[in-house]
């Protein structure tokens, strides 16, 4: 039993082994020869790589003509790395989306949550602006009397006997003036945040009715 166990698995070897002799003798897997066409659009065959082939699209193919694999080119390679990009790009933008859906609708149960919210924060940012301004009008009344004073001094004042500006009166105009700009500033960075908080409520509120199907 042991022997012809054996004599088996040796005839099924030695077939293995002959079988796959065969097949390199075909040609249908081994590496035969190169194709591509160059830059001017002219095929070119090697059994080595041509080298009017390099950075062009090369068909490696067998001995029976069948092409085996292709060795990317510059330009298809360029074209799948803008491709992957781009494909990475849409994959990122729309698991944003879908993670934006599911805060939408874990967070807010009507339309009226998502504007409460929004008249929250656009009054938090009322109330910083008025603040603000008010900060605002009180460096510029103080700036005018500074400016009232500087003009009494030199280089200001035209009067020859005009004594030299103090230096703590020239200080207290520069930050006056530096404190006004950042104020000022602030203000116009509060006008663009309630923009955009008006801007992206109103988007949530759009994209939770198509959710929801609320019309």
């Amino acid at each position: 039993m042991i022997r012809i166990l054996t004599i088996i698995a040796a005839t099924f070897a030695s077939g293995a082994v002959l079988a796959a002799q065969s097949k390199n003798r075909s040609g249908t897997s081994e590496e035969a020869y190169f194709r591509c066409r160059d830059a001017k659009g002219q095929s070119l065959y090697g059994d080595s790589m041509p080298p009017g082939c390099q950075g062009q699209d090369v068909e490696v193919l067998n001995a029976r003509g069948m092409v085996l694999r292709v060795i990317e080119g510059d330009q298809s390679r360029a074209a799948r790395i803008a491709r992957e990009v781009l494909e990475a790009k849409e994959r990122r933008l729309r698991q944003e989306r879908e993670q934006r859906d599911r805060m939408l609708l874990e967070t807010y149960e009507t339309v009226a949550d998502i504007e409460r919210l929004r008249d929250q924060r656009l009054e938090m940012l009322v109330a910083q602006r008025r603040v603000t301004e008010q900060t605002i009008s009180n460096m510029r009344e103080r700036q005018s009397r500074l400016e009232s004073q500087v003009a009494r001094f030199k280089p200001y004042s035209n009067k020859p006997n005009a004594p030299a500006l103090p230096d703590h009166l020239a200080e207290d105009m520069v930050n006056t003036v530096n404190s006004l700009r950042v104020y000022e500033s602030s203000l116009e960075k509060n006008l663009a945040e309630q923009a955009e908080v008006k801007s992206t409520f109103t988007a949530d509120i759009n994209r939770f009715k198509e959710l929801k199907g609320i019309q």
